[in-house]
């Protein structure tokens, strides 16, 4: 049986999965609206983690999970960093009008 605590950090990796899916489409909303399930799921673990414990094995399979996800994340970043002065100047337009 899964623990459960490893359970989360599998589903953060796939909302990651997806962000980098949606930033490959260029969906800029859908990326944001996956890094929100991340930032969630990211503090049930943070509370989670609190009272629950990783055994070795599962210790091994985190780093594993860890590593994808900080490469999803690599590329997250090199495909919206062409996009970074567009949402620049979509803030800045929008700073104007209030």
């Amino acid at each position: 049986m899964e623990n459960k605590l490893l359970g989360y950090y599998h589903a953060i990796e796939e909302s990651s999965r997806m962000m980098l899916e949606a930033a490959k489409a260029e969906d800029w909303e859908g990326v944001v609206r996956y890094e929100g399930s991340c930032a969630v799921l990211i503090e049930q673990l943070r509370f989670r983690a609190r009272s629950e414990a990783l055994d070795a094995s599962d210790r091994i399979e985190k780093s594993y999970i860890m590593q994808r996800i900080l490469s999803n994340d690599a590329q997250i970043r090199d495909l919206a960093e062409p996009w970074m002065p567009h949402f620049e100047r979509q803030l800045e337009g929008a700073q104007l009008l209030h």
